[in-house]
């Protein structure tokens, strides 16, 4: 277990160029808008952690692996991984409703949808074929059984990082996320007290030696 680098946040890796944290949900990964939400990720890291940047975000309803950068120049190195994918990011989620693979020994699925954010209900994205951005997911049932109470458990592994990009996808095939409380309807969110998204393994190089690092964070349901 990692020990606390804030109230609330477990610091899984520091060295001296980034830091590995594990977020919970509920908490936003940078200042929103107003005083009422500078409480965040980034600002209680960068108490302890002057030098700390932001490099990707999750949301705010989204718990697990989240990486700062330390410096200016470790935040150019992690960022430009991201832009070249050179970023493996696998999150779990448990959806609404029974999911079937059709893929034999619960192989891989690919979500192709373009994605865009919906202006006029932010902070909401939609999938739009004209003017929606290339967005692709990939998904697998996780273990053989399906969740209790009508859900199922996916493996998720986003190609690229559209804002709400698993959130949506699921929702486009008929499987919101269980308790998502911008894309699934009253009785699916009241399936779970939270947003049942967590980001679990986070594989990318390492900013100063470029060898590959990999981290994990436990799933919280």
């Amino acid at each position: 277990m990692g020990v606390g680098a804030a109230p609330g946040i477990s610091l899984l890796h520091v060295d001296d160029d980034m830091l590995v944290l594990d977020k919970p949900s509920g908490l936003l990964a940078v200042p929103g808008r107003g005083p009422e939400n500078q409480d965040c990720l980034s600002a209680r890291v960068q108490a302890r952690f002057p030098d700390a940047l932001i490099v990707h975000r999750l949301d705010m309803a989204t718990s697990g692996l989240i990486v700062m950068a330390r410096g200016i120049e470790a935040q150019r190195r992690l960022s430009a991984s991201f832009e070249k994918r050179q970023v493996h990011k696998r999150y779990v989620a448990v959806v609404a409703g029974t999911l079937a693979n059709p893929q034999p020994d619960n192989g891989w699925n690919t979500i192709d949808l373009p994605l865009m954010v919906d202006w006029l209900n932010r902070p909401r994205s939609i999938v739009h074929h004209e003017m929606g951005k290339p967005s692709v997911t990939h998904w697998r049932l996780e273990g053989e059984q399906p969740h209790a109470g009508g859900m199922t458990r996916v493996l998720l592994e986003p190609v690229t990082g559209r804002s709400h990009q698993l959130r949506v996808h699921l929702q486009a095939i008929g499987h919101p996320i269980a308790g998502d409380p911008l894309y699934a309807d009253e009785a699916r969110r009241a399936l779970a007290p939270r947003l049942l998204l967590h980001a679990c393994v986070l594989e990318l190089p390492h900013p100063r030696s470029t060898e590959r690092v990999r981290f994990e964070s436990p799933v919280p349901f």
